[in-house]
C-alpha cells in the first residue's frame, strides 16, 4: 500500500493471456543478437505466467514440427553467407565508382588467439549451429563424431539427419571401428564409406552439403578434418556457397547431360553444379538420395569453379572440357585455361608468382618430372591458351577491356612452396602435436633426392608472435596474423608479379602435393591415374564483375580481415583511384582474398629443413615436450 499523502502507484498494464505466438516470436526475435540462438524463441510457446502442474518427462517423439515456419527467401543468417551472391550483397561496399567485395574464402577461428586476430573468422558451430538445418552430408578424412554432433543446435541435434562419408572400408581398420562404436550412440547418424580401390588412396575431401527446413541448401568446401584439433589452433580455410533456393516451379534444374551438347561457362553456378554432381556420382548409388535432392536447387548465385578428384583413370583424349570438367590436374588445366590474365601485366613487370602452400608432400620421385608437369598446369591461362573453347564466355568478356592493347606474351611464372620447419611447428600454439598432420618423408635415398630439387622452392610458414596491440592499417599490410597457428590449410595462388599486390587466381582445396591427389603424369596407355578423393574451389577476379556492366576487376590480398579497402589496393596494378578510364569502363570491382600467410615470403636458408613427422626432435616445444617420431 502507498504511504499516506504520496501519489498513488500507477496501475500495471494487464498482459493479455491470449497473446499470439507470432507477436511473442517477433519480440523474441528482436531481442536476439544473432538468428542462430536456438529454436526455443522463434517457435516454442511462451512460458505460462500461472503455476502449471508437473511436466511429464519428454517423449521420444516430439509433438512439434517445422511445418509452420515461414520460408525465408534468400535468407542470410550467418555473416559469412552475406554478400556472396552475384550482384550487390549487404557486405559489399560501393565507394563512388569502386565496388569492394569480401574474400570468397574465410579463415577459421583460432582458439588461443585474441579477438583482433580472429576478425571475420568462422567456427564450425557457425556453420552447423543453424537450427534450420535438417540434413547434413559430411565428407572428410578423420571424424570425431562426438565433436561434430556438439556443433549442431542443441534443440535439433537429435533430429538432424547426419550422413558421415568416410574412406575406412577395411573391417579391421581402427578408425572404422571407432566410427561404428561412436555412431551407435546417435540414431540419427548414418555411416557411408567411399570406394577406394587403391591401397595408397584416401578419402581426403572436406565438404559439407546442408539441406534446410526453409527449402534452401548450402555447399561448404574447406580444409579441416572433423576433429577438435583442426578447428582449434590450426590455420584452415572455408568456402561457403550462398544459400541456394529451390528451382522455380516449372523450371528444370537438372544438370544437362553431355549428350545434349549444351555448355555452361566454367565459373558459372550452372557449371559448378554440373561438376559437383559429376563428382558425387563417382561415389555410385551411396549418394543417390543426396544427388537427387541437390538437383532441385538453383546454383546460379555461385561464382566459382569446382575442382575435384576421384579414384579413376582419366583419358585426356576423351575429355570434353566445354561440357564437364575432368578430375585431377587435367581438370585444373581446363579451368585455368579460361582464366583471363591481363596482358598489361607483362609491360614492365616481373614474372607472375605461383605459391603452393600445403600441409603434406608425398613421394613425387627422384626427378622433378611430376612437379614440372604440375607447374606447367599452374602456368596455364586464357592468355596462354587463346584457342580455349571458353574464350568467348560471359566471364571472360567481363575483363575484355584488357584486350584493347596488342596481345603480349605473358612470361611464365616463378614458383615457391610454403612448408613449415621444425622450429615453426614446435613454437606453434599446439607445439609438436600440431605436426602430427603435417607430412613429408626424408629418410630414403629417393626422398633425399626429392628434397634436393624441392629445397630451392621452399619458403617459411612465418611463426612470429602475434602483436600485443592492434595494428594500424599501414602496419597490417602483409601480416596475416596466423603465424603461430600451424598450417593445415592448402592454397594455390597466382600473384600477378613479385610484388604480390594483385592476384590472378586463387584456389583452396583439400589436395596436397601428391600423385594420389592430382593424378600421375600421362602413362603409356594415355591415362592419368588418380587414387584419392579431393575437393576444391578456384576463383578469379572477373567472376565478381557485375553482369550488366563492363567493369575492371582485380583481386587483392587482404590481411587480418575479409573486406578489402583503398589501403589494400594502393599502388596495385589497375589502381582503383578516380580516373576517366574507370568512369568509361563503368566502375571497378575490387575482390579481397584473405591471406593465411605473411608477405613477402622468406626463403629457406641453406641449413633449413622441412618438418618431418617421422623424425625425432629432442629440442622441447613450448610445452616442454620433445617429439619421438612415428
Amino acid at each position: 500500500m502507498a504511504a499516506e499523502g504520496s501519489e498513488p502507484l500507477p496501475k500495471r498494464r494487464k498482459l493479455s493471456t491470449d497473446t499470439s505466438n507470432d507477436a511473442l516470436a517477433t519480440f523474441d526475435h528482436q531481442q536476439q543478437d544473432s538468428p542462430k540462438k536456438g529454436l526455443d524463441k522463434p517457435i516454442s510457446p511462451p512460458l505460462s505466467r500461472r503455476k502449471s502442474p508437473a511436466v511429464p518427462e519428454r517423449l521420444d517423439n516430439p509433438t512439434w514440427s517445422f511445418d509452420d515456419i515461414p520460408k525465408q527467401a534468400r535468407a542470410t543468417p550467418l555473416h559469412f553467407e552475406a554478400g556472396r551472391e552475384h550482384g550487390k550483397g549487404r557486405d559489399e561496399i560501393d565507394k563512388e565508382s569502386v565496388r569492394y567485395v569480401p574474400s570468397p574464402f574465410q579463415l577459421t577461428h583460432i582458439r588461443d588467439m585474441a579477438v583482433r586476430e580472429n576478425l571475420d573468422a568462422v567456427q564450425l558451430k557457425d556453420i552447423l549451429g543453424d537450427p534450420l538445418i535438417k540434413e547434413c552430408w559430411n565428407f572428410n578424412y578423420l571424424f570425431d563424431i562426438d565433436f561434430v554432433m556438439k556443433q549442431f543446435d542443441s534443440d535439433v541435434r537429435d533430429l538432424v539427419k547426419v550422413k558421415i562419408i568416410h574412406g575406412f572400408w577395411k573391417n579391421d581398420d581402427k578408425n572404422r571401428i571407432a566410427l561404428l562404436e561412436t555412431s551407435e550412440r546417435y540414431p540419427n547418424v548414418e555411416l557411408l564409406n567411399a570406394y577406394i580401390p587403391d591401397p595408397f588412396g584416401t578419402h581426403h575431401s572436406k565438404m559439407l552439403v546442408l539441406f534446410r527446413h526453409d527449402d534452401q541448401a548450402q555447399v561448404i568446401i574447406h580444409t579441416a578434418n572433423m576433429i577438435a584439433r583442426d578447428w582449434g589452433n590450426m590455420t584452415q580455410a572455408v568456402w561457403c556457397s550462398p544459400l541456394l533456393p529451390l528451382c522455380k516451379s516449372g523450371v528444370t534444374c537438372e544438370p544437362t547431360s553431355m549428350a545434349d551438347h549444351i555448355t555452361f561457362s566454367i565459373g558459372s553456378g550452372e557449371r559448378f553444379k554440373i561438376d559437383l554432381i559429376s563428382y558425387f556420382k563417382a561415389y555410385g548409388k551411396r549418394l543417390s538420395n543426396m544427388t537427387d535432392q541437390l538437383t532441385g536447387y538453383d546454383f546460379t548465385a555461385i561464382r566459382a569453379a569446382f575442382i575435384g578428384s576421384a579414384p579413376s583413370r582419366q583419358k585426356p583424349a576423351a575429355a570434353r572440357p566445354s561440357e564437364q570438367t575432368s578430375f585431377g590436374w587435367l581438370g585444373l588445366q581446363e579451368i585455368l585455361s579460361i582464366v583471363p590474365i591481363p596482358t598489361t601485366a607483362a609491360e614492365g613487370k616481373s614474372r607472375p608468382h605461383v605459391v603452393m602452400q600445403v600441409s603434406s608432400i608425398a613421394t613425387l620421385g627422384a626427378t622433378p618430372t611430376w612437379l614440372s608437369n604440375l607447374q606447367t598446369v599452374l602456368s596455364r591461362s586464357a592468355s596462354t591458351n587463346p584457342t580455349s573453347a571458353e574464350s568467348n564466355s560471359t566471364f571472360t568478356k567481363a575483363s575484355s577491356f584488357f584486350d584493347k592493347s596488342p596481345q603480349m606474351k605473358i612470361p611464365s611464372p616463378s614458383f615457391n612452396i610454403i612448408f613449415p620447419t621444425p622450429y615453426e611447428i614446435r613454437s606453434s600454439l599446439d607445439g609438436y602435436a600440431a605436426g602430427g598432420s603435417i607430412h613429408i618423408k626424408l629418410q630414403s635415398a629417393q626422398q633425399q633426392k626429392q628434397l634436393e630439387y624441392l629445397h630451392p622452392l621452399f619458403c617459411h610458414w612465418t611463426a612470429s608472435s602475434p602483436p600485443t596491440t592492434p595494428l594500424a592499417p599501414e602496419e597490417r599490410r602483409g601480416k596475416a596474423l596466423r603465424g603461430p597457428a600451424a598450417p593445415h590449410i592448402k592454397t594455390y595462388i597466382r600473384f600477378s608479379d613479385k610484388d604480390h599486390k594483385t592476384i590472378d587466381w586463387a584456389m583452396v582445396t583439400s589436395a596436397n602435393l601428391s600423385k594420389q591427389a592430382w593424378g600421375d603424369v600421362v602413362n603409356k596407355k594415355d591415362e592419368i591415374w588418380i587414387q584419392s578423393w579431393e575437393a576444391g574451389v578456384v576463383v578469379w577476379p572477373s567472376l565478381f564483375s557485375q553482369a550488366d556492366k563492363m567493369e575492371e576487376s582485380i583481386m587483392v590480398p587482404v590481411f587480418g580481415k575479409d573486406m578489402p579497402g583503398p589501403d589494400d589496393v594502393h599502388g596495385s596494378e589497375g589502381s582503383v583511384g578516380e580516373d576517366e578510364n574507370a568512369k568509361e569502363q563503368g566502375g571497378k570491382t575490387v575482390v579481397g582474398f584473405r591471406m593465411p600467410y605473411d608477405l613477402p615470403l622468406t626463403r629457406y636458408a641453406v641449413e633449413d629443413r622441412p618438418w618431418c613427422a617421422t623424425m625425432q626432435y629432442t629440442e622441447p616445444d613450448r610445452f616442454g615436450f620433445g617429439w619421438g617420431g612415428y
